[in-house]
């Protein structure tokens, strides 16, 4: 496999160098490691039409395109408020007594 260069500001490489040293390996391996978890549209679209089988075949239950959407918004909002959460527990101190 020949290697590519990719372009990202200082800051971003900074962060990806900490966050690979922080796990114990190499930044070209945690870039692997981003690649191979990280699904296309496509990937995504298969793994929903997938798991709609699944759900149909072993409950019987079709479900809808507003039951997926709406679905996706309760989850956007469960990872908003919980990065909100841990904003917030990052930012205040410990209470020490």
């Amino acid at each position: 496999m020949s290697d590519v260069m990719i372009r990202v500001p200082a800051e971003v490489r900074d962060q990806l160098a900490a966050v690979a040293e922080a796990r114990g390996t190499s930044l070209r391996a945690l870039m692997q490691d981003i690649a191979a978890q990280t699904l296309t549209p496509e990937q995504i679209k298969e793994r929903a039409d997938r798991t709609r089988a699944l759900i149909a075949d072993r409950f019987g239950h079709y479900v809808s395109d507003e039951e997926s959407a709406e679905m996706r918004r309760k989850m956007r909002e469960a990872t908003a408020a919980h990065r909100a959460a841990l904003a917030v527990s990052v930012s205040e101190p410990e209470a020490s007594g």
